[in-house]
């Protein structure tokens, strides 16, 4: 009320903000983007081949990781540039996914200073229209337009720090669980496409022994 009207889109900033924030920390949880043991699970059992499309389904729709490392499996067949084109692409979406609403915070962590000198401006604005109008005997109304003033500036960066140090908050996490999710994607593609030929190599000795011993 004291800082006028100006601290209406201030307050509807700072619910967001907040909104934002409870959101992206449930959201962003490690052991819900990165279960513990996952890659590994998942890397024994495109060992062992006990793959299927329902595994596949609950796998990606389990995590961010997991929607990463199933999108590999589905190509499983293929060469491995196909593979580490499918998991590039699928990493782009997952990432997305992550950063869902940092550009709001973000925004509204601009904008926050901008809202609070936009009531500065305002409250000035008034202060001097009633010094116009009633000359500057009465040092309440002057008190009064210079405290709307500085409420709507304190008010526009107390919003805009936290969102701004939460937004960097948030990126930063998004850009480690980045890095332990191409790790993990890196281990499986391996399995995939050099397990095969591990395997392949004990006939070729064979083979190569059979006509030394004849």
């Amino acid at each position: 009320m004291a800082g006028g009207w100006a601290m209406l889109p201030i307050l509807v900033c700072s619910l967001v903000a907040l909104a934002i924030v409870l959101e992206r920390c449930w959201t962003l949880r490690r052991k819900a983007v990165l279960p513990p043991g996952l890659g590994e699970e998942v890397r024994q059992w495109a060992g062992a081949g006990q793959l299927d499309p329902n595994h596949l389904e609950a796998l990606s729709n389990g995590s961010p990781l997991g929607e990463l490392l199933a999108a590999a499996l589905a190509v499983r067949g293929q060469s491995r540039e196909l593979i580490k084109e499918r998991i590039e692409d699928t990493g782009r979406h997952v990432v997305h996914e992550m950063e869902r609403y940092l550009n709001t915070l973000g925004t509204i962590a601009l904008i926050g200073p901008l809202l609070g000198l936009f009531g500065t401006v305002i409250g000035l604005i008034r202060m001097f229209m009633q010094v116009m109008a009633g000359g500057i005997g009465d040092p309440a109304k002057m008190a009064g337009g210079i405290g709307e003033a500085l409420i709507c500036t304190a008010s526009g960066l107390t919003v805009a720090i936290p969102a701004y140090v939460l937004h960097r908050y948030f990126r930063s996490r998004v850009a480690g669980y980045c890095v332990q999710m191409e790790k993990q994607a890196t281990a499986l593609l391996d399995e995939l496409t050099l397990g095969a030929p591990a395997a392949m190599r004990p006939r070729r000795t064979s083979a190569a022994v059979a006509p030394g011993a004849g």
